[in-house]
């Protein structure tokens, strides 16, 4: 102890420190007082630390007295076996020269039963035999460890932690680093047995959890003192260096100096050592881990450095006296963080990057371990010193909108942090395709945003700011007049029947979508956009969902209170209220394409895996899709149907009540008995039936409004339906009336229907096809007299559907068939 002083020791800090070690601290060193060498507890632990060393050693002594004699026991078992094989050996030899029936006998004795027990005995001895040799050669490998790491030796410092001196040119650094690097070496040789004996002897689990015992509790040991060792290092070669710098001349900011780049000679050698020591340490490290957790090819990459983050700890010390300061101005705290970063990367990458590459450190970058500490330290500060005390202030009800905007700004700030910290990664790995593979999950790993992954209740708040600040912005775009409007160039002539349709609609033009649905889309983009470098894709599903998707059924119900307040009804003939439909309809269409257009995105088809993976949604409701907006894309579809389902509904019931009298007017059901015989030519005669005049126009009115305001896809449905609806309602009125057809109502009921084709003739080149069952009535109504007997003698007779179909008729049933023709009068 000649020449102890505790203002010579490098001591490790106090956070370092296990459970144990900080409670036999503090049971024994109360005051400053106690741990001067004159005191009574430095005196009193001196007898009893070196009784309990000379302990140690004693029963360390006597472990290896025991192993050495129950090997040497073992070794003469083995002798023995050999000794009996050398008999067994002669026996045969013997047995071999003796009559054959005696020899066949004690041979079959010998293969039935000695030798099967000779085998297994064999065989055990060889097991036990391997078991010392590798527990005899772990024991010399982790008890010269011990002897490196806690022993004086015959070194003069004693251990090697003891403090050497602060002159970077002593020789006892290197060498004290080269022990260290010794010590690194046999952990390393120690584990590369570990991981054989785990291949081919599982069995051995008390002896690897021996072993793993001693060489954690000298890891525990190693670690602290080693970047203590490191921390002392940069100390003395002036790191950190000044955060601020005064104007030069120019007006400009002179780049902040970098003592790394300034290093030579010695200064440097040293840096080097103590460098590659953490590194190896580290490494070795990882590697037990990985091999302790089971967890190699899943494990994440850490691009993190023990090295560089030392460089970074004092450097956060530093700042966080600036940081205190700017609580109200945050734009200045990331702008310092993003400075210092970008300042020391060329430094970083050209003196570290050759140390990292020289310790075969394959998948580290220095700029990306160098970026990502700084990422950390400020997401650090603001975890313990920001975010706190704004989630507290949010609870108190008068402060709840300054604290909305405060966060929220403070997103942005984070937002924009995270990209120019990122472009400082991407432009070292763009060149290279693998590397740009890894960027996507490298982004995520550098972002400030972090904070948000440990802690769902600040998620969750961020998630309520955020869809409130969103509904806010919609509802300021809704108070504009032109909110709903639809772009007029991008209308169609109704009158101009040669106007090619498109039906693959891509943009906001082509469905005809006002500029709400834009607007909403793009504020759900922002939100989005927002929550991109979460690192964790877990907080991003529960973002989204708590943002976007909530934000969707908003603005679904936005649509449906539209439609709503357009009162579309038959006795409502405005056709303002169709436009109101029609832009609903066109919105939930536009916004529907463009979240499959989303969801098809590789980003949310991991996210939707991971949802799915996480059951995060119950499994009961059936998500076999890996659409994540599927539910929000039902909802619009459904909308969508529905209220095009509701202008349909309209329509036939407005054609209905303007048809009322049609069939029974006495114009129509008059016979008239001069009529021409020919059934056909008094067709080109008639003129349309009044009340039927004035449906068709009003239906043709309303089609060319839904022509000009409702996208292509949902009006080719909507005309369809309309026609297929006409066609039920005329048919199906004919046959629920007891109409006698003589020749002037079947010419009338021809030249009605000749009218009513043509208000289809825009949207199609055959608009009687869609009217099957009318066309099915005419070539009922114009057959003669002597085609419709036959016709009844062979329904009559056979009742078939083929029957009506070999004239024509396949869309009318055989009891609507007989009706008609019975009705008719010649």
């Amino acid at each position: 102890m000649e020449g102890w002083h505790h203002q010579n020791l490098i001591l490790p800090k106090v956070g370092k420190l296990c459970r144990q070690q900080t409670e036999f601290l503090d049971q024994h060193f109360k005051t400053q007082k106690d741990v001067s060498s004159s005191s009574t507890s430095c005196s009193c632990l001196l007898p009893e630390w070196t009784k309990h060393c000379k302990d140690s050693d004693t029963c360390l002594l006597h472990l290896r007295t025991t192993l050495i004699e129950r090997a040497l026991s073992w070794i003469s078992r083995s002798f023995r076996a050999k000794a009996s094989l050398g008999d067994l050996n002669l026996n045969l030899s013997l047995y071999a020269s003796s009559p054959y029936g005696t020899a066949s006998q004690k041979m079959q004795r010998i293969f039935d039963e000695k030798l099967p027990q000779l085998a297994v005995q064999l065989l055990r001895i060889h097991n036990i035999r391997q078991y010392l040799e590798t527990a005899l050669c772990l024991e010399a490998l982790v008890g010269d460890l011990e002897d490196a790491v806690f022993c004086s030796g015959n070194h003069r410092t004693g251990n090697i932690f003891t403090k050497l001196s602060t002159s970077l040119t002593s020789q006892d650094f290197g060498l004290k680093q080269e022990r260290l690097l010794q010590a690194i070496k046999a952990m390393n040789d120690i584990e590369e047995i570990i991981v054989n004996i785990e291949k081919s002897q599982q069995q051995w689990l008390q002896l690897l959890q021996s072993v793993d015992h001693r060489v954690d509790k000298t890891l525990t040991v190693l670690r602290p003192e080693a970047l203590a060792e490191h921390r002392a290092l940069l100390a003395s070669l002036g790191w950190p260096p000044k955060l601020l710098t005064s104007k030069v001349e120019g007006g400009g900011i002179s780049e902040l100096p970098n003592p790394l780049v300034l290093m030579h000679g010695d200064a440097k050698k040293s840096y080097a050592q103590s460098f590659q020591v953490l590194c190896a340490l580290q490494q070795l490290q990882t590697r037990r881990e990985v091999r302790k957790f089971k967890t190699l090819g899943q494990k994440k990459c850490d691009i993190r450095l023990w090295a560089i983050d030392e460089l970074v700890s004092p450097i956060a010390e530093r700042m966080e006296y600036h940081f205190l300061k700017w609580a109200e101005q945050p734009e200045f705290i990331f702008a310092l963080v993003y400075r210092v970063t970008r300042d020391f990367i060329v430094g970083v990458s050209d003196i570290l990057q050759p140390l990292i590459d020289a310790a075969r450190l394959s998948s580290y970058s220095a700029n990306e371990a160098w970026v990502s500490a700084m990422v950390h330290m400020l997401s650090g500060f603001l975890t313990k010193k920001v975010f706190p005390v704004l989630a507290e202030r949010y609870k108190e009800k008068d402060m709840k909108l300054e604290v909305i905007s405060l966060w929220l700004h403070l997103v942005d700030l984070i937002v924009g942090f995270d990209k120019w910290m990122q472009s400082l990664v991407r432009s070292e790995i763009c060149l290279f395709l693998p590397d740009a593979q890894r960027y996507a999950g490298l982004s995520r790993g550098i972002s400030v945003l972090i904070v948000f992954c440990d802690r769902p209740d600040w998620l969750k708040i961020w998630a309520k700011m955020e869809l409130k600040d969103g509904w806010k912005k919609l509802k300021a775009v809704l108070k504009d007049a032109r909110a709903w409007q639809i772009d007029d160039k991008y209308r169609v002539d109704f009158n101009v029947s040669t106007v090619c349709e498109t039906f693959l609609l891509s943009s906001r033009e082509d469905h005809k979508a006002p500029v709400v649905a834009e607007s909403a889309l793009k504020i759900a983009q922002e939100m989005i956009d927002r929550c991109r470098t979460l690192p964790a894709i877990l907080a991003r599903v529960k973002f989204v969902r708590s943002t976007v998707a909530r934000f969707f059924w908003y603005f679904s119900n936005v649509l449906l209170l539209h439609c709503k307040n357009a009162e579309l009804s038959p006795d409502n003939p405005d056709d303002s209220a169709l436009v109101r439909a029609c832009q609903s309809i066109n919105a939930a269409r536009y916004v529907e394409s463009k979240l499959q257009e989303w969801s098809d995105d590789v980003s949310f088809f991991e996210m939707k895996i991971a949802e799915n993976d996480s059951n995060i949604q119950e499994k009961d409701k059936g998500f076999d899709d890996c659409c994540f907006f599927e539910e929000e894309i039902k909802c619009l579809a459904e909308l969508e149907t529905n209220w095009l389902m509701e202008v349909i509904a309209v329509l036939l019931c407005q054609f209905e009540n303007l048809t009322l009298g049609y069939g029974h007017n006495e114009d129509y059901v008059d016979e008239d008995q001069n009529m021409t015989p020919d059934r056909d030519s008094a067709t080109t005669e008639l003129a349309p039936s009044s009340a039927f005049i004035e449906a068709l126009h009003t239906l043709r009115n309303q089609l060319h409004v839904l022509k000009i305001n409702i996208n292509s896809k949902d009006f080719l449905d909507l005309w369809r339906s309309v026609a297929n609806g006409l066609d039920h309602f005329i048919s199906g009125s004919i046959f629920a009336s007891d109409v006698q057809f003589s020749r002037k109502q079947t010419n009338q009921f021809g030249t009605d229907m000749q009218a009513l084709f043509p208000v289809f003739q825009p949207f199609c080149a055959r608009p009687e096809a869609f009217f099957p069952c009318i066309r099915d009535i005419l070539k009922l109504l114009t057959m003669s007299k002597e085609r419709v007997k036959q016709l009844l003698v062979a329904l009559s007779s056979k009742k078939s559907e083929k029957c009506m179909q070999f004239y024509g008729i396949s869309h009318l049933s055989f009891d609507q068939v007989d009706k008609i023709l019975r009705n008719m009068k010649f």
